[in-house]
């Protein structure tokens, strides 16, 4: 600020240079406002425990909007071989070892089966592909508004609308091992963090790009989708 002839001349403040990001490799992800980590391993089709251990992150997975994660496994550095001395130390007498009786292994409770139920009655109109991407789960036709309920017991890791080709989605995580997902919903009733019980009405049936009123469900393995047919009770 400078002063003169008795008046005031405020120079102008200095705008912040623009942020420069580097472009991202095509194994990396660049985290936006709303993302969790559960929506982007759906997305990348990569289990969330595999991209949670690339990336250094615990439980409860917290990640903030302009992070990058990896999401293929960091490339193994290979370490140079020791040098060589001219001459070895002797190497020192080895202790002998005191033999301990061996401790009785304690049973491990056995994980709980998952009972599937169907999450909406309707005509199924689109079956499992593995090699479609499209395909990924199976699709049944309904009307718009009807129940959408949660095919086993589990916690809401994702409801929202910010994953592309779904609509607005819910991805329930039963165990450490599978989850499920209902996508094209009209109204979601679940929020993340609910804990949802088998048959549990946690949605209601929308409508697809084309029109049709339907569901898209989809069951997924250690990241990794199954044939949702293969595990759903026979009607």
């Amino acid at each position: 600020m400078q002063r003169s002839s008795g008046t005031t001349t405020v120079r102008p403040a200095k705008r912040p240079g623009p942020v420069i990001r580097r472009p991202l490799a095509s194994d990396e992800y660049r985290v936006r406002p709303g993302d969790t980590l559960h929506g982007i391993a759906w997305q990348s089709g990569v289990d969330h425990r595999s991209i949670a251990r690339w990336n250094g992150l615990r439980p409860p997975y917290r990640i903030y909007a302009g992070q990058t994660l990896q999401l293929k496994p960091p490339a193994k550095r290979r370490m140079p071989p020791p040098p060589r001395t001219q001459a070895e130390k002797p190497k020192p007498r080895a202790k002998p070892q005191v033999t301990r009786p061996p401790q009785p292994v304690q049973p491990t409770k056995p994980a709980k089966r998952l009972a599937w139920a169907w999450p909406v009655k309707g005509r199924l109109v689109s079956s499992f592909k593995s090699s479609d991407p499209l395909r990924s789960g199976i699709k049944i036709a309904g009307r718009s508004g009807i129940q959408i309920r949660s095919a086993e017991a589990g916690k809401v890791v994702y409801s929202g609308s910010g994953l592309r080709g779904y609509g607005r989605l819910i991805i329930v995580k039963h165990n450490d091992k599978y989850l499920s997902a209902y996508g094209h919903n009209r109204k979601l009733l679940v929020a993340e963090g609910d804990q949802v019980t088998k048959g549990q009405k946690i949605a209601e049936m929308g409508t697809a790009n084309n029109g049709d009123a339907l569901l898209h469900f989809e069951i997924r393995r250690d990241g990794k989708p199954v044939d949702p047919m293969r595990l759903l009770p026979r009607r």
